[in-house]
């Protein structure tokens, strides 16, 4: 085991609440963002709590070097600005070329569409009036999802009665706004077909289902597209899925 670096008392208070970067000297990449106080940057260089951040750490000794540890920024007045930056870092770096196995904690300094941001603020009601499916799409969200996945992360797997049937559209929420509607064409049993979400593992736990359908004709996508739809999901409420206009 190489000998660990070392964060003096002294230096650790002057710091305060921070956020750091892990860097691969191999290529010079960012690999991890974290937030902490104290140590804490150092705790990966020893632990195994985060497999993803153990593996590259392992390829790079393995190689003859250690990982740089940068921090981002430091003598932050809280805990709460520390995670705002450590999410935004993550969403500007992207997640899927880091080592961190989610985006980071919600922020209002997370990247953000400006038309997302417009959407979320003013509010312009959805006035629905086709027989609908309001999916909550939560923490699968981001702002650089293609198209594909915004589909699947609106498609699969809810558990869900006989009203699926008489959906006509299905709409992609996050945080109360419709991000895209599709027309559903058939609703089929959980991973009965391709979905990007999954890997092939074993099926989801019955009842749950999974629509087919295509993005929703220009005309309607207008009408709803961007609009707010929050209100049809009371405080409190956690199921991710509401139907509209089901009798």
């Amino acid at each position: 085991m190489p000998d660990l670096p070392a964060i003096p008392r002294a230096v650790a208070t002057k710091l305060g609440h921070y956020v750091y970067v892990y860097v691969n000297p191999l290529d010079d990449k960012v690999f991890y963002v974290g937030k902490g106080q104290g140590s804490r940057a150092l705790a990966h260089l020893h632990d195994a709590d985060k497999p993803n951040v153990a593996r590259i750490i392992r390829s790079i000794r393995a190689a003859g070097e250690e990982p740089r540890i940068d921090i981002l920024a430091h003598s932050l007045p809280d805990a709460r600005t520390a995670l705002s930056i450590e999410a935004a870092a993550i969403d500007l770096l992207g997640v899927d070329s880091l080592a961190n196995s989610v985006r980071g904690h919600r922020a209002s300094l997370g990247r953000t569409p400006v038309k997302d941001l417009v959407g979320r603020y003013t509010r312009r009601p959805a006035k629905i009036v086709e027989p609908a499916l309001l999916v909550r799409i939560g923490y699968l969200y981001r702002p650089d999802m293609s198209d594909q996945e915004i589909y699947d992360a609106t498609r699969s797997a809810w558990r869900l009665g006989k009203g699926r049937e008489l959906v006509e559209y299905a709409f992609a929420v996050y945080e109360g706004v419709v991000r895209e509607v599709y027309r559903v064409a058939a609703w089929l049993p959980a991973v009965s077909t391709f979905n990007s979400r999954w890997d092939g593992r074993a099926r989801r736990r019955s009842p749950r289902w999974e629509f087919v359908g295509t993005i929703a004709p220009e005309p309607v996508r207008k009408r709803y597209v961007g609009r707010y739809v929050g209100h049809h999901f009371r405080k409190g409420n956690a199921n991710p899925v509401m139907y509209l206009n089901i009798e």
